[in-house]
């Protein structure tokens, strides 16, 4: 190998540990400009501020999750919604979802083991598998006699996969509707996250070994987190959004990413090549099947939630041209109408 293809190969190794570590961005962008062109409303409350009842339930592992319970103002509308958050991020990322369905549903939502404010996991368990078993360890906990819709994101409509692989009797019965959000069945270890040529193809090769190695002095790694705010400000804008995105969005984003510990991230990053639930979707068949996808998502590219329309031709494809993965954000108000509208197919089927 020529010594020019040799450092061609360590340079793009290096910037897939670099990427997956969230420390690469095109920092050519000016992060002011872009905070003058989109902001929120100035009259909406924080972002994450939402707060319920606190639960905690325990795995089967010993593993404390944090849950929090919003109970409906009266007789609820329908089945209780419980929502599964992604990879890396906790249950603040519904803010939208929680604030319009609020005191007319029952709403559960909780953080994933080693996420958010539930406890730490070990390795051997920090898994896809795993996270099947946590979600039906809420349902029974915390909806033991409720019929419920299931609403995942990313990891989260991962770990819904992996529960109707583990116990498919749940859907049709308990589980009355399913949301599945910028998600995959699999084939992830073909996702480049946008990175051309040599690198996108290496990121799964590459990137589990790179994030042990930083994994290791995770103080360096969180130094250089707050050292390089305004990278990772930039790069979390490419990853997690389509386009321009209201500054307090992004920040939002990029703060639930920085609180969750390399560690944690390095755990869980392995599994997604493995991923491969395509059979369990077919105990999602038997309910009313919701999928979101996004035509700008570098993380779960637009045609893995056409391929799991493919497989349940019953299901119903809102895909959101030029929205990135965090859709439930970036697209609120249609992944919430769109959201109501599978709540109320799910009442009809569980009335019927």
């Amino acid at each position: 190998m020529s010594r020019r293809s040799q450092l061609g190969k360590v340079g793009g190794v290096a910037a897939l540990g670099l990427v997956a570590a969230g420390t690469v961005a095109r920092v050519a962008l000016d992060r002011k400009a872009v905070r003058r062109r989109a902001r929120m409303r100035p009259d909406a409350e924080p972002l994450g501020s939402l707060r319920g009842d606190v639960h905690s339930v325990t795995t089967e592992d010993g593993v404390a999750l944090h849950v929090e319970v919003d109970e409906p103002d009266g007789e609820p509308a329908g089945p209780t919604v419980v929502f599964v958050h992604g990879y890396a991020l906790n249950l603040d990322c519904w803010h939208f979802q929680r604030k319009a369905l609020r005191g007319r549903y029952r709403l559960v939502l909780y953080d994933q083991r080693a996420h958010g404010r539930s406890a730490p996991s070990d390795d051997e368990h920090s898994n896809i598998d795993q996270l099947g078993r946590d979600l039906q360890q809420v349902l029974d906990t915390v909806t033991p006699n409720e019929e419920v819709v299931l609403v995942g994101h990313s990891m989260g409509g991962m770990a819904i996969m992996a529960m109707a692989e583990q116990a498919p009797r749940l859907f049709g019965d308990r589980v009355v509707g399913v949301a599945l959000m910028a998600t995959s069945a699999g084939d992830l270890d073909q996702v480049t996250l946008g990175l051309p040529g040599f690198p996108g193809r290496m990121l799964h090769r590459v990137g589990p070994s790179a994030l042990a190695t930083l994994a290791r002095v995770p103080a360096v790694v969180e130094g250089g987190r707050r050292a390089g705010s305004e990278v990772a400000y930039m790069f979390t804008r490419r990853l997690a959004f389509g386009g321009d995105v209201p500054s307090e969005l992004a920040d939002f984003t990029d703060e639930m990413l920085a609180a969750t510990p390399i560690g944690v991230v390095a755990a869980f990053f392995p599994g997604f090549a493995e991923h491969n639930r395509y059979a369990s979707l077919a105990a999602l068949r038997r309910v009313p099947l919701l999928v979101v996808g996004a035509t700008a998502d570098r993380m779960t590219p637009g045609r893995h939630s056409r391929e799991i329309v493919r497989r349940v031709p019953s299901a119903y494809l809102c895909e959101l041209e030029g929205a990135g993965h965090m859709v439930m954000l970036e697209r609120a108000d249609e992944v919430d109408e769109a959201l109501e509208e599978l709540l109320e197919r799910a009442s009809g089927e569980a009335v019927a």
